[in-house]
């Protein structure tokens, strides 16, 4: 694995503190969630979700297809409009004041649509511009992460050339740019092959040692274990259990502490067909 370059490190955003009562409350929560709900025609997707992400932590929240991840993490960044209940980034509402809201945050939402018809350099450079930081940062901080992500002999490659593990990478490097204070990534390592995504987590890491709060998504058991420090487990709409990786696994792996509180484990026996035979 080779080394990473330094990384823009957390801080309070390109445009400084936000104007109106909505800067970022010191000890606050990176993101508390309070009652959040929201339905799609007959369906609960999410059933009044309350959550507490502490500052500086690696938190990863885990549940089945369906379990209402997406919905809630697109709810806590202000991509979707919850029917009730409140998100607050550093203690300011992002529904409320959204634009000082996510000068402090970083998103990597799940089947993210890009302007792939620009360049991978061209295309970071976008976002560092959007997020009010000058040329000459955005275009240091565009080489840094392109490199570290393994991105650099493609700089000048069309996005919509890219394989699917190339774009989640340049799309990580879009929510990197601006040194947020949080970073929201919803399956970053879908599609990511076993070499990348050891560079993306020590990326992630290197973040959170500085001081970052990551909020990530995964089916992957083994990899929040190794990876998180707190995991919350959502099924159904509903926090089923939450706090850190030891309290919430009991003593066991989270792997079998998260089959047993999701359930619906269902046996393979009857599908006798299946079976191989020699005869």
């Amino acid at each position: 694995m080779t080394t990473s370059p330094p990384l823009p490190q957390p801080g309070p955003g390109p445009a400084g503190p936000a104007p109106g009562g909505a800067a970022p409350v010191p000890g606050a929560p990176a993101i508390a969630l309070r009652g959040l709900w929201r339905r799609f025609g007959d369906k609960v997707a999410v059933a009044g979700i309350d959550l507490t992400i502490p500052a500086g932590s690696f938190y990863g929240i885990v549940g089945p297809n369906g379990a209402g991840k997406t919905t809630t993490l697109s709810m806590a960044t202000g991509l979707l409009r919850p029917d009730a209940g409140t998100a607050l980034v550093h203690g300011v509402d992002i529904w409320a004041h959204p634009v000082q809201a996510k000068r402090i945050l970083g998103v990597l939402p799940d089947g993210v649509r890009l302007f792939d018809r620009l360049t991978g350099a061209q295309l970071v450079t976008y976002a560092g511009l959007l997020q009010g930081l000058d040329r000459p940062t955005v275009a240091a901080r565009t080489a840094d992460l392109l490199a570290a992500v393994g991105l650099q002999a493609d700089a000048d490659t069309l996005v919509v050339d890219y394989s699917a593990g190339m774009t989640k990478k340049v799309a990580l490097a879009c929510a990197l740019v601006h040194a947020p204070r949080v970073l929201v990534l919803d399956e970053p390592f879908e599609a990511v092959d076993p070499v990348s995504a050891a560079n993306i987590r020590e990326i992630l890491q290197q973040y959170v040692a500085g001081g970052g709060t990551v909020v990530v998504s995964s089916h992957v058991m083994d990899l929040v274990q190794r990876m998180c420090d707190h995991v919350a487990v959502v099924a159904e709409g509903h926090v089923l259990a939450a706090g850190t990786v030891d309290e919430v696994r009991a003593g066991r792996s989270l792997e079998e502490r998260f089959v047993e509180l999701v359930g619906g484990r269902i046996s393979g026996e009857g599908i006798a067909w299946l079976r191989t035979s020699s005869d």
